[in-house]
């Protein structure tokens, strides 16, 4: 039974892809690791719609020289959940699920992390600390009346729920779009986005943007550019939004979605003592080693890309880990 009072070599704060391939590249240096999550395996993908297709190839996705042994070039939501536990199993590796890292100082030769599960405090020590914490656990929210209701929503599963429904998606970048085709072709009564814009957002997947406008275009789908939600109201349920000009309407919706893109936990960084760039959000980092201005302290994956979030993927991320390991190794051995 792991003891709280043990001293790791490196404890990692996020067990997503990037967190797994670090513990993975650890195991097989023989350190001692433990990976930490506020949530369960892989929370963020356990988020994405169920239905999901992943753009990138399953080569691309794959970590610590497990192959990602499928017939489909490019993976489901389930085959990816799969193929990363599977990864976990294969190297053993030390998981604590469903805790929250609230703190990770150095004392002496080592870091404190301090913790705290189901309401109870835990600290464990380790000579070294690496987060990988990405940021799809931290959706943006409008600070609007109302924005708290329980239909409106920032994670999207499926559209089946929705046959015959008004629903209106405030956002106008890759997800809100994906979501509006969805619903539209799974029997949404209406779809009509909200967008603060003039235009839907430059990033929008080459293959998504000319189907989503010639929807638009055909008022298939409506869209109100320019504009932004004011208030959900409950009853009769419904959004206000205002144009740019200051000219206001109410849009029937059964139900919303606020899809505005998501944030690392720049908080938490600072509470360790990583430097954070107040505008961008970017972790002070050298890349070639992934240690951040807190000696020991390591940043992985796409949280070193503050709120650029389409920069940083698994796919070229994935060597994070052996470089974090190495580092460590280097500095562990010098140590001695």
């Amino acid at each position: 039974m792991r003891m709280d009072s043990e001293l790791l070599d490196l404890l990692v704060v996020g067990a997503g892809p990037t967190g797994i391939a670090i513990g993975a590249a650890a195991t097989q240096a023989k350190l001692r690791v433990l990976l930490v999550d506020r949530g369960p395996l892989t929370a963020a993908i356990l988020k994405f719609p169920t239905y999901m297709t992943f753009f990138t190839t399953r080569d691309k996705l794959e970590i610590a020289n497990v192959p990602f042994a499928i017939p489909d070039e490019k993976p489901t939501r389930q085959q990816a959940l799969s193929y990363y536990r599977a990864v976990a199993a294969h190297y053993n590796l030390d998981v604590a699920t469903h805790e929250t890292v609230t703190e990770a100082r150095k004392s002496g030769d080592a870091f404190v992390i301090h913790t705290h599960r189901n309401g109870q405090p835990h600290h464990y020590r380790a000579r070294a600390v690496a987060f990988a914490t990405g940021y799809f656990d931290q959706p943006f929210k409008l600070s609007v009346p109302g924005a708290d209701l329980p239909w409106v929503h920032t994670y999207y599963k499926e559209s089946f729920p929705h046959f015959g429904e008004d629903v209106v998606l405030i956002g106008g970048g890759n997800s809100a779009c994906e979501m509006a085709l969805d619903l539209w072709r799974n029997g949404a009564k209406s779809v009509t986005l909200v967008v603060r814009d003039s235009r839907l957002k430059e990033g929008v997947k080459y293959w998504v943007r000319p189907d989503v406008e010639n929807r638009i275009a055909e008022d298939s789908i409506k869209a109100h550019f320019n504009s932004i939600a004011t208030a959900f109201i409950d009853s009769p349920r419904g959004i206000e939004i205002r144009s740019h000009d200051g000219a206001a309407q109410t849009l029937h919706a059964d139900s919303a979605y606020v899809m505005i893109g998501y944030h690392p936990d720049a908080d938490l960084l600072r509470r360790c003592g990583v430097a954070v760039d107040e505008k961008t959000l970017v972790p002070r980092v050298d890349l070639a080693t992934c240690e951040s201005n807190v000696l020991g302290l390591y940043i992985a994956g796409t949280v070193q890309a503050g709120l650029d979030t389409g920069r940083i993927f698994i796919e070229n991320s994935r060597d994070h880990g052996p470089r974090i390991v190495e580092h460590l190794k280097k500095a562990l051995n010098a140590a001695h």
